[in-house]
């Protein structure tokens, strides 16, 4: 006679299906992330759009549903510390910007990689400002992201893009938002913090960049209708998938972006595949956000580093 399964094994089944949910659904945000960049290239075979545009419609579509979502909730939000909410909210405005500068002067590829750098920044950070979480594995681990990063950059060579600094100056900037935002974590819920940077990021870069909108034909229109919903639906696949697996597993699926910006470039953004240097620096850049990622998850202040990835909140929009 077959026994059924007891409630804790039911249980336990449950809880891995939902970290099998969680970890697509973290996947599947780096790869809505590359979309999003991806649709900004495409669109230059078609129509002009300056990067600005792009992040204007990307921030004011994810506050039109996050703001709906809580109407249709009744909810009603007041920020704790809005200092925090505007710092992030800057350096967004500003990691986001360069983010889609880099795509629009370089390679899709190239862009996400440097991106992709700030963890690596948050370690510098936090080496700078946390003296009780200083380490010299760390100290090894951001120089090996360096050299991958120096080989990236290549510079030096003949040929060498300039251009590529819009993708480091975003990792650098990235680094400054999620900083920001974990601090904000502590004290604001994720809808507040979403709704604060989405809405306030939407009016900075109007005041800033006013005079690059003009009024869409449908080319344009479903590019940046496009490149918005991928962005928005990455953040929202990021944060579902938060919620059911550590700090240490999302960071690692999260840093899956690198590899795949390196892989489908040639395929999907219609670029040249990148050098033996350019992989080795993005395998270098990735392992090194792989054993950031182990350190921090291993790490008993871990959860209460001010100085980290975020959970609650998810990354960087």
């Amino acid at each position: 006679m077959m026994q059924r399964p007891s409630a804790q094994t039911a249980a336990s089944g449950g809880l891995k299906r939902q970290q099998l949910w969680g970890c697509l659904a973290i996947f599947g945000s780096a790869f809505f992330f590359y979309l999003a960049t991806t649709t900004i290239r495409w669109s230059q075979a078609h129509t002009a759009i300056d990067p600005a545009f792009f992040v204007i419609v990307r921030f004011f579509l994810g506050f039109t549903v996050v703001s709906t979502s809580l109407l249709l909730h009744r909810q009603a939000l007041w920020p704790r510390k809005f200092r925090y909410l505007l710092g992030s909210t800057i350096a967004n405005c500003l990691a986001v910007y360069c983010f889609f500068k880099a795509v629009a002067l370089t390679s899709v590829a190239e862009a996400n990689i440097l991106n992709m750098t700030y963890p690596v920044f948050i370690a510098v950070f936090t080496w700078m400002f946390l003296r009780a979480q200083r380490d010299g594995v760390t100290l090894v681990l951001v120089a090996v992201a360096m050299a991958g990063i120096w080989l990236l950059l290549k510079p030096g060579k003949i040929g060498w893009n300039p251009d590529l600094v819009w993708g480091l100056a975003s990792g650098i900037s990235a680094a400054f938002s999620l900083t920001f935002l974990n601090l904000a974590r502590q004290h604001d819920a994720s809808e507040t913090i979403l709704l604060v940077m989405f809405g306030l990021g939407t009016v900075i870069m109007l005041s800033l960049f006013y005079d690059r909108l003009f009024v869409p034909d449908r080319t344009a229109l479903f590019f940046l209708m496009v490149s918005a919903l991928f962005g928005v639906g990455g953040q929202y696949l990021l944060t579902f998938g938060f919620r059911y697996v550590t700090a240490l597993e999302g960071g690692i699926i999260s840093s899956t972006r690198i590899l795949l910006a390196a892989f489908l470039g040639p395929y999907l953004a219609a670029e040249n595949p990148l050098s033996a240097a350019g992989w080795i620096g993005a395998l270098l850049i990735f392992g090194a956000n792989v054993l950031l990622a182990v350190r921090k998850g291993r790490s008993p202040a871990g959860s209460a580093n001010p100085i980290g990835v975020p959970v609650s909140a998810g990354k960087k929009i």
